[in-house]
Order: structure tokens, then sequence, then C-alpha cells
């Protein structure tokens, strides 16, 4: 069974960086696509910044020039730099990865548990 597990999260500073990481545990044959979302109290899930095998990336436009994903495809794991953070980013963060763990039955889209982002004084 397929499992994310995130890490990374925590209180930092306006201005300070986090970084972020994701790992895929369990059978995983290929991976296609890794992205990290958050939500906000109040707010719905939004997507943050997302990559493809291609290695191709995509970012919401909050967040253009600040944060940075990438991905290590031999240790499955996708990692979000955060820098000059702002209160406006606080949130859960969650991972989420297309990806197939049984060729048999395709991709499907995992998620992880969340791990909490605080910017504050």
């Amino acid at each position: 069974q397929v499992q994310l597990v995130e890490s990374g999260g925590g209180l930092v500073q306006p201005g300070g960086s986090l970084r972020l990481s994701c790992e895929a545990s369990g059978r995983v044959f290929s991976i296609y696509a890794m992205a990290w979302y958050r939500q906000a109290p109040g707010k719905q899930r939004a997507v943050v910044a997302g990559i493809f095998s291609d290695g191709g990336t995509n970012y919401a436009d909050s967040v253009k020039g600040r944060f940075t994903i990438s991905r290590d495809n031999a240790k499955n794991i996708v990692y979000l730099q955060m820098n000059s953070l702002k209160p406006d980013d606080t949130a859960v963060y969650y991972c989420s990865m297309a990806l197939v763990a049984d060729i048999a039955d395709g991709p499907k889209d995992y998620w992880g548990q969340g791990t909490q982002v605080t910017v504050s004084p």
C-alpha cells in the first residue's frame, strides 16, 4: 500500500524559509506528477505548485518567484522550497502524487496527511 509522508512544516517568521518534503513509500511502479496544495482556515484547498515527469513545473501566481518545487525520482520524493514567507502563506500543506502502484490498475491519486506551516512574527 502506498503512503505519502510529509515533513518540514513549522513556525517561521515573515521573510523566513522552510523546505517541505514528501516521500512515497510502499510499492511504487512509476510517478507521473507531483504537486503541493494548501488549505488555509475557512478556505478551499488550492494548488500551490506542480511538477511533471518531464520536469515541467507550474506555480500559483501568489507563490511565483518565492517557492520552488523539485523532485528526486530515485527516492520518490517531492520538495517545496519556500522563501520570503508571508503570513498569508499560513496553511496546512498537502502533497499529492499521481502514480502507478500496480500496473494492472493504472495511475491513481494519492495524498499526504498534511503538515502545518505558520508564518507569524
